[in-house]
C-alpha cells in the first residue's frame, strides 16, 4: 500500500522529505514526553506563545510552499493543510464552518495525538486546553488564505473546546482580530 502522504528517503543522508520539505518520523510518545517536559519547565503560558508564533509562521510557510507545488488557491489550501495534517498522525481535521472573506472559522479535531498520549479519549484529563499547539497553525493559514485572496485581515486562533477535558472532540476557533 502507497503511503497516503509521498515520503522520498536521500539514500546517502537518510532525511525524508515530502513535496521537497524535509520531515521527521518519531513516535507520538516521544514527541508528546518532549512537548509536556518544555512546557511544565517553561509554564503553559510561556511555552504555548512561543508555539502559537512558530506554529503560525510555519503554517503561513507551508500554505506558500503547497500552493506552488501543487497549484492550489485560497480556501483548497487550507482543506489540504488539514488534510495533510490528519494523515500525519496529530489528529483528524475539519472544517465546522469556514470563510476565507471574514477570517472566520472553526475546526474540529477528533482524535487529537494530545488527548490520545493522556488515555482514554473522553475521559476528562487535562488541565486546561490540552491541544492549544496547533491554535497558531489555524490563523496562519487563515491569514496565508486572506493575504493571497486580497482581504486585509489578521486572525487570532484559539482551542474553545477539548476533548482530553472530557467533550466529544476539540473545537478550534478562528477570528480576525
Amino acid at each position: 500500500m502507497q503511503p497516503l502522504v509521498p515520503i522520498d528517503v536521500d539514500p546517502d543522508s537518510g532525511v525524508w522529505t515530502t513535496n521537497g520539505l524535509p520531515m521527521l518520523y518519531v513516535p507520538r510518545h516521544f514527541f508528546v514526553n518532549n512537548h509536556m517536559a518544555v512546557e511544565a519547565a517553561l509554564g503553559k503560558g510561556t511555552y504555548s506563545e512561543a508555539l502559537y508564533d512558530a506554529g503560525y509562521r510555519s503554517a503561513y510557510f507551508w500554505c506558500d510552499s503547497e500552493a506552488r507545488t501543487h497549484g492550489l488557491e485560497g480556501m483548497e489550501v487550507f482543506e489540504h493543510y488539514l488534510n495533510r495534517l490528519s494523515q500525519r498522525g496529530w489528529g483528524q481535521f475539519s472544517f465546522i464552518e469556514a470563510d476565507a472573506a471574514t477570517g472566520h472559522a472553526k475546526i474540529r479535531l477528533d482524535h487529537s495525538c494530545f488527548v490520545l498520549a493522556q488515555g482514554v479519549a473522553g475521559a476528562p484529563q487535562s488541565e486546561g486546553m490540552a491541544c492549544y499547539m496547533f491554535a497558531g497553525w489555524f490563523a496562519g493559514a487563515m491569514d496565508w488564505v486572506g493575504e493571497k485572496l486580497g482581504y486585509d485581515y489578521h486572525t487570532i486562533s484559539a482551542e474553545t473546546q477539548c476533548a482530553g477535558q472530557g467533550a466529544d472532540y476539540c473545537v478550534f476557533t478562528v477570528e480576525p482580530k
